[in-house]
């Protein structure tokens, strides 16, 4: 039997992000003091890939906090496939915590297919 589930992914879990970054082959996340353009923000700082600044997890609250100037300073594909790859390596982790085997598929159209064995 097959189930679809659709994923609001609040950024939360740091060896995850730190899994993310390994797959889209980022520098590892630095926990401190980040400064964006405007403001300094403190949390767990991601360096995408052509970005002036860094995202910055906020992982108490899971939300994220960036400055790429409407794109001008990062591209926003960039970001998306960040949170994409937290979302999937998040789902495997707590798949495996629970014993479970993960399948993963990449889609023509970019989306990732996650099989979870039961």
């Amino acid at each position: 039997m097959s189930h679809i589930v659709s994923i609001r992914t609040e950024i939360r879990d740091e060896m995850a992000v730190k899994s993310a970054c390994t797959r889209l082959c980022l520098p590892q996340p630095i926990s401190g003091e980040h400064r964006l353009f405007s403001t300094s923000v403190l949390g767990l700082g991601v360096q995408l890939r052509d970005w002036k600044f860094p995202v910055v997890c906020d992982l108490n609250s899971g939300e994220l906090h960036f400055d790429n100037y409407q794109g001008r300073w990062g591209d926003p594909r960039e970001l998306d496939r960040f949170k994409q790859s937290y979302a999937v390596e998040k789902t495997k982790l707590e798949a495996r915590k629970q014993g479970r085997s993960v399948f993963e598929r990449t889609l023509a159209d970019g989306k990732i297919e996650l099989t979870v064995q039961m």
